[in-house]
């Protein structure tokens, strides 16, 4: 685990022009509160607001000349709540919210505090797209620094494919560009090796083309007949085109409107559909999916794409306490399918009716995120990875830790064997520094890794993330 800050903040610069936020300050609280509230029992010293990037500068050199660790908040997902460490100098960027798209040159400057369903909004709005997460809530920032991933992902690659340059604030006060052309090792770093090596302040990206409307929705199946559904779905994912996503989700079965009550909060498998092309094209892949076992009902339809990339929202929201493990599968092996079925069917209870607790996330690679990209172009790795598997269980109350924690780390335990070493970042909690080690595929990429966390953050002041330890001096 990172390590807190010792000792008070003192000699706070006088340049900085945005709100200090101690405990006990009235907007204290709402600043802290971030999306996995089950590290809330931390209480940062100081959190520090930036209003603009000249803030952020300051901050970051205050931290280089008094030795102080920094952590960094920009959406708050994370989903180790890295975010507001115990005693830690926190710079808070979700002010930043600039978004500032050239239409002619097809590219976008985005503020490192937007989040996804605000980019979303405005891009949408001229027909456009950054490949990016699932969730609305999900910052910009951390969700490029790691990689990311979502359902435009097998038509545009990931979001970190799209990226074109970085804005960077150093550990010694200078900002920075980093792209393909300038500090080429720091902007190779920061496409997937996370918070490690400056605090960004801005990305700029290349945008896509996307439709006003877009087919999408959920067609769940029973757990009863999960297995020939799962089978049928992972065959039918290997000749799908690029425009299709589909996420297998075992999980509670939501409260829509066409789901009989008897189904309400009953283990399922949900199929999360995305088709981003011609609609006359996604009716039949629609009703091929549906056909895959007795779907309980097929709640699919026209949607605008901010509506349609905010459709999990309900199920991942903030401020309730959450374990997330994932990791990568070359083959979804029957004996994969078995160990994830059974520990669904004997997952935790849920706190309370309607309230998501325990999901098994599956998703089918393949597309631009695995053809169209070299291993060793970008820090996120995705060598040998045809699918992706996650598991995020959530609860409230504290007393309810134990039992959650169990059940995610038994079922990891169990589906380890058929996971590979390198992952994606974001969605697993740190599980250490050999787990780490592995993360990003290669030990040659590890090694770069290190190198450039050397030169651009030699003192490890930037800690409180999955964290690289600098390497020897080049």
């Amino acid at each position: 685990m990172p390590t807190q800050q010792n000792g008070p903040i003192r000699h706070f610069p006088d340049t900085f022009g945005g709100a200090l936020l101690h405990p006990g300050t009235p907007e204290y609280a709402a600043s802290r509160s971030i999306f996995n509230q089950h590290t809330s029992h931390a209480v940062p010293a100081l959190i520090a607001r930036a209003a603009d990037q000249p803030d952020v500068l300051a901050l970051t050199r205050y931290a280089a000349e008094s030795g102080t660790p920094l952590a960094v908040r920009a959406g708050g997902h994370g989903v180790d709540g890295y975010a507001m460490p115990d005693g830690a100098l926190v710079v808070d960027l979700s002010e930043l919210k600039t978004i500032e798209l050239d239409t002619a040159a097809e590219t976008v400057r985005l503020g490192a505090g937007v989040l996804l369903g605000e980019m979303d909004a405005a891009l949408a709005a001229r027909g456009l797209v950054v490949p990016a997460g699932t969730v609305s809530t999900t910052g910009v920032a951390g969700l490029t620094l790691g990689g990311g991933v979502g359902y435009h992902m097998r038509a545009y690659g990931a979001t970190v494919d799209n990226l074109l340059s970085c804005e960077v604030a150093t550990l010694d006060g200078r900002l920075v560009r980093a792209s393909e052309h300038e500090n080429p090792e720091l902007f190779w770093a920061l496409r997937g090796g996370g918070g490690n090596f400056g605090v960004v302040t801005s990305f700029e990206f290349r945008t896509r083309p996307v439709r006003e409307a877009v087919t999408a929705g959920f067609i769940p199946f029973p757990l009863s007949h999960a297995r020939e559904v799962l089978e049928g779905w992972r065959q039918f994912m290997t000749s799908a085109p690029r425009e299709l996503s589909v996420i297998a989700a075992v999980t509670q079965c939501p409260r829509l409107p066409s789901v009989p009550e008897e189904y309400h909060d009953s283990e399922v498998v949900l199929l999360v559909m995305v088709h981003t092309g011609d609609p006359a094209r996604a009716a039949p892949l629609t009703a091929a999916l549906a056909a895959l076992g007795p779907a309980i009902t097929q709640a699919v339809q026209q949607v605008p794409w901010p509506k349609a990339n905010s459709m999990l929202d309900a199920i991942a929201p903030p401020g309730r306490r959450s374990v997330t493990k994932g990791g990568y599968l070359s083959e979804l092996t029957d004996e994969a399918l078995e160990i994830i079925l059974r520990h669904a069917a004997a997952r935790p209870p849920i706190a309370a009716p309607g309230q998501p607790g325990t999901v098994q996330n599956i998703w089918a690679m393949g597309g631009a995120i695995s053809e169209d990209f070299a291993e060793d172009s970008v820090a996120f790795s995705r060598e040998g990875a045809n699918w992706f598997w996650e598991t995020v269980t959530q609860w409230d109350e504290p007393e309810d830790s134990p039992v959650h924690l169990a059940w995610a780390d038994t079922l990891h335990t169990e589906l380890k064997p058929h996971l590979r070493d390198n992952c994606y970042i974001n969605l697993s909690t740190d599980l250490g520094p050999e787990w780490r080690r592995h993360a990003w595929g290669s030990p040659g990429k590890y090694e770069r890794l290190q190198q450039a966390k050397a030169e651009w953050d030699p003192l490890n002041l930037l800690r409180f993330n999955k964290n690289i330890e600098p390497g020897p001096a080049t």
